[in-house]
């Protein structure tokens, strides 16, 4: 079987833009140059490899094919770095796809990042809940993830990151009127909540160690890491929040329901098994700032 590089890099655009004229935009050829690369692979392989929908997705097949170009396209970054130490040119840019839930990304995954661009690494976020992000790796969209999974998906390796810490908050005056006599089985249960999305169950979590009762208090959906802080402040809901969201608001604003609970989530990097210099530089990069930032 032989695959060609165009080819494998063809499928990639085709994956990542979501279209055959969009990879074509990206690539600077036309669609039907994108069209006829994607048959040559595809007849090579003997599988169908994109569903032709919109977007556009890799099949089971396409998933296996698609890790496979990643990391010929990483590994070709790699080399042509290195044979560019000693030339005047400036070297390419890599380009990595990880998995980052929300709240990492808005409280230290972001320095990291700045850290992997000094060698000319651009990454691609996909924003995912750390209990779910492990599915990307799996389908070859992403070559690394930030997640709960501690067990390493085939392919991968895993390391410890360290534990986020979620404390129950609110807004005193939410304070006042929900809960006067303090977090009462009774109070939780009417008192409403805000969520970031239907994968989000921190705060669940935290009602199933009151209770064991079915829960079911009115929600507020706020699908935004920088938006649901500031909507726990504003009185929509009490929320789980870690430390480095809480310290960002005046003392006093933002207030415990429950002074002693905490909800702790441990966090793994997940990585593709690849001897790549660029994505051992990401991982160095992500371990020391999560070293930093998070409970170990």
């Amino acid at each position: 079987m032989d695959l060609q590089f165009e080819q494998l890099r063809t499928f990639v655009a085709v994956v990542d833009h979501g279209s055959f004229e969009a990879a074509a935009r990206r690539l600077h050829v036309t669609p039907s140059a994108i069209s006829q690369r994607m048959k040559a692979l595809e007849s090579t392989v003997g599988r169908v490899l994109v569903e032709r929908g919109r977007p556009t997705r890799p099949t089971p097949s396409g998933q296996i094919v698609l890790r496979l170009a990643r990391q010929v396209a990483l590994l070709a970054t790699d080399a042509l770095q290195e044979l560019g130490q000693d030339s005047a040119e400036p070297a390419e840019f890599s380009r990595i796809p990880i998995v980052v839930n929300g709240d990492s990304l808005n409280t230290w995954v972001l320095p990291a990042l700045a850290v992997a661009a000094r060698e000319r690494i651009c990454v691609d976020v996909y924003r995912e809940d750390q209990d779910h992000s492990v599915e990307l790796l799996r389908r070859g969209t992403a070559m690394a993830a930030v997640t709960s999974a501690s067990r390493p998906v085939q392919g991968c390796v895993v390391r410890p990151l360290g534990r986020m810490r979620y404390r129950p908050m609110a807004s005193p005056e939410f304070l006042r009127t929900w809960l006067p006599d303090g977090p009462t089985v009774e109070a939780l249960s009417r008192a409403p909540i805000v969520v970031f999305d239907r994968r989000d169950d921190l705060q669940e979590r935290y009602l199933r160690r009151r209770s064991r009762r079915a829960w079911n208090p009115p929600r507020s959906y706020i699908p935004s890491s920088g938006d649901f802080p500031e909507a726990i402040r504003l009185g929509l809901g009490w929320g789980m929040m870690p430390p480095q969201q809480i310290d960002r608001y005046p003392a006093g604003s933002l207030v415990p329901i429950d002074p002693a609970a905490v909800v702790e989530v441990p966090l793994y990097w997940q990585q593709w098994r690849l001897d790549s210099r660029l994505l051992g530089v990401l991982a160095d990069a992500v371990a020391v700032a999560a070293a930093e930032a998070l409970d170990q």
